[in-house]
């Protein structure tokens, strides 16, 4: 009988829900996925921001982050698997990569 307990108890988590929704982990990730979030540079939903403004050669200038909300999924992987001169490269799986996907064309349409 308390075998039967014990099995019995060691298999309800696996029919319980999730701890976190899959919305919940992707802002999670997006917010902070190895250090530097990627909302400091692309706004808390994916709009885009001004990182900086500086003046060149008596030119001023800006150097903006892109609206990453518009992207295909093919660019967004693209983007987040290649070298940049200014984003850092995150070695972010694939699987996070989709989730951060999700997260900022789902914040598009609320």
């Amino acid at each position: 009988m308390r075998v039967c307990v014990v099995l019995l108890i060691s298999f309800i988590p696996l029919l319980s829900e999730d701890f976190i929704t899959k919305m919940e982990y992707a802002k999670m990730l997006y917010s902070n996925p190895r250090g530097i979030g990627c909302n400091k540079c692309h706004g808390e939903k994916g709009e885009g921001s001004i990182i900086s403004e500086y003046t060149h050669k008596n030119k001023k200038m800006k150097l903006e982050a892109p609206n990453i909300t518009n992207l295909s999924k093919e660019r967004f992987f693209y983007a987040l698997t290649t070298q940049h001169k200014v984003m850092p490269t995150y070695f972010l799986t694939w699987q996070e990569i989709d989730s951060l996907y999700y997260y900022v064309s789902s914040e598009v349409k609320k």
